[in-house]
């Protein structure tokens, strides 16, 4: 056998710390450094002062109670309003007009009304009638084909 060193020369700083190279193959293992560290040297130093300002915790002072208000007046309160939803559908013509003569009788009244309030009363009205009335009423009422009409 030949005694050969196969490993390259070491450098000049190692020189002091040469180990045979029978106790440097099976004893030497890779070193794993936490990432963290490498990305925490990468950082600028006003990255770095942000970060600690983020970090420090700031002393809990108990919240102190306040004297209890009086409740606002139901009307001062915020109401929500209801989510409003579009919708089309199909008149019979007799019908639709008489949605524009309720209008007219609302303005006799001195009270200007849209189409869609006076659906909206309608169903109101209809929502409180009992099963009985309910359903003479739409009894009354003849069913329409769906879809959109026929052009003329």
């Amino acid at each position: 056998m030949s005694t050969e060193n196969t490993t390259p020369a070491p450098a000049a700083s190692d020189k002091a710390q040469t180990v045979p190279q029978s106790v440097t193959a099976t004893a030497k293992k890779p070193v794993r450094r936490p990432v963290k560290k490498a990305a925490a040297k990468k950082t600028t130093p006003t990255a770095t002062k942000a970060a600690k300002a983020k970090t420090v915790a700031k002393p809990k002072v108990p919240a102190k109670s306040k004297p209890a208000l009086p409740a606002k007046p139901v009307e001062a309160q915020k109401i929500k309003k209801p989510k409003l939803v579009r919708d089309s559908f199909t008149f019979p013509k007799d019908e639709y007009l008489a949605i524009a003569e309720l209008k007219q009788k609302a303005l006799n009244l001195k009270h200007s009304a849209k189409k869609s309030e006076i659906l909206r009363a309608g169903l109101k009205l209809l929502n409180g009638l009992s099963d009985k009335a309910f359903l003479t009423a739409l009894s009354k009422v003849p069913a329409l084909k769906t879809g959109r009409p026929a052009k003329e």
